[in-house]
């Protein structure tokens, strides 16, 4: 495929800084870079000093080393032009203005340079989408996550399967078109033990826990307890500030206070709630049904107490779970200690003197390292992955129980389609635009 127009855009971040980086692709950025130059142009994937100079007056708008990709051996598969020179805003203003006088040149919506990468197949778009979140990733483990999508091992995986289901689809349309020919008898027998060994693997795929959207988007932690237990006040000594208020008036909080964190590499969102108490206030009992809403969908809760009255009050018992943690503060003001051989996630603590907080810290973050743990298979990451998976496992189960020879194949056929739809193989015109807007200008 190829494009008339040739983009430019910003590729490094915006503000002044000692170098910025401007990127160019399309037919004519080599014939821009030799014309802003005014030198032949350098040896590819080269970098080198040349002056730029405005067509208007001949004045030299900044000394960049310049850097040129002939197509196809690009990331956008055209020709690609960098320039890189210095960051101060008046620079970028006036190379912009010489680009953008050029006939042919247009700046560049956001993601465009990755959508003309997935467009000359430099890319599937499971790849274009792991470069995505590479550029947003905020802790080492989505980092981690991003890398690998970016370098391949979510489409191989995908691709893995749906060319043994076109091998499978091969042979099923084989024996339904050429019934006279001397094909092997029991074609589709032979093959139903490889499509269910197939589905048995998407399965065990989709039943990861949402691992890989988790990574992405961060677990969910939830602080919960009655008023003045200390919830507040944890949720400022693990931000290390103080976002939410603390005060000895039972109610203060009232909404939800998020902040999100990096817990051991991974990204996690702590939430304070509302004290836990009947009350006759009705800002305060919408305070407490939120809570309760929250609680419910949370990955982790933790309940806390404190010291002189360590038990989960009977009122909101049943909110209480296995796995849920136990937070018996204020260790300073009441001795408390643990039954031996009792709940294992009973942390006694102080959040004031920091007291059991390293231990409770430690726990917490083995936890989530479990869950989230990025040594195995590479995960899925977006919903629309999901959906697609699901829709394929489905179709192979009807595949299994098809009266009809063509009734089999046109659910593998089906299959087939939605692996084809996670990577890009077939009909993704329609979510290209939202896949790739949500990129950066100049990715």
């Amino acid at each position: 495929m190829g494009f008339s127009e040739t983009i430019f855009a910003l590729a490094s971040g915006r503000g002044r800084a000692g170098v910025a980086v401007v990127r160019l692709s399309g037919p004519n950025a080599r014939d821009a870079l030799a014309r802003i130059s005014r030198k032949e142009l350098p040896e590819p994937r080269r970098a080198t000093l040349r002056a730029l100079y405005r067509s208007s007056d001949n004045s030299i708008i900044d000394q960049s080393l310049v850097i040129a990709f002939p197509g196809p051996d690009s990331f956008t598969g055209e020709d690609v032009v960098e320039f890189h020179l210095h960051g101060g805003p008046a620079i970028l203003t006036a190379l912009f203005a010489e680009l953008a006088a050029f006939d042919g040149f247009r700046p560049a919506a956001p993601g465009e340079f990755t959508r003309r990468a997935f467009e000359h197949g430099k890319m599937d778009l499971t790849a274009a989408e792991g470069l995505g979140d590479l550029v947003n990733a905020e802790t080492e483990a989505q980092a981690r996550q991003a890398l690998r999508q970016m370098q391949g091992e979510l489409g191989r995986l995908y691709e893995g399967w749906r060319a043994a289901l076109i091998a499978a689809l091969a042979h099923l349309e084989a024996d339904i078109d050429f019934p006279d020919e001397d094909l092997p008898d029991g074609v589709a027998a032979a093959i139903a033990p490889k499509i269910a060994g197939l589905r048995a693997e998407i399965t065990a795929h989709l039943a990861d826990g949402h691992r890989g959207e988790k990574i992405r988007e961060g677990l969910d932690i939830v602080i919960l307890g009655q008023p003045n237990v200390g919830k507040s006040s944890l949720l400022n000594a693990l931000a290390r500030r103080d976002a939410a208020i603390v005060s000895d008036q039972a109610g203060t909080t009232r909404d939800i206070i998020e902040v999100p964190m990096d817990l051991a590499g991974y990204p996690v969102t702590f939430a304070d709630t509302a004290g836990l108490r009947a009350s006759g206030d009705a800002i305060e009992r919408e305070g407490v049904r939120r809570a309760e809403a929250r609680a419910a969908r949370a990955d982790i809760r933790l309940f806390m107490t404190t010291a002189e009255n360590p038990d989960i009050p009977a009122d909101f018992a049943a909110l209480f779970r296995a796995g849920d943690y136990h937070l018996v503060n204020k260790t300073d003001l009441a001795a408390f200690t643990a039954a031996k051989g009792g709940d294992a996630r009973i942390f006694p603590l102080s959040v004031t003197s920091g007291a059991g907080l390293e231990t409770f810290l430690a726990a917490l973050e083995a936890d989530v390292t479990e869950r989230l743990d990025l040594s195995g298979a590479p995960a899925l990451t977006r919903l629309r992955h999901r959906q697609a998976l699901e829709e394929c496992a489905e179709a192979l189960v009807r595949f299994e129980r098809a009266a009809a020879p063509e009734l089999a194949a046109e659910d593998v056929r089906l299959a087939v389609r939605a692996l084809g739809r996670i990577t890009g193989r077939v009909d993704v015109e329609d979510i290209l635009d939202v896949i790739f807007g949500d990129f950066c200008i100049g990715k």
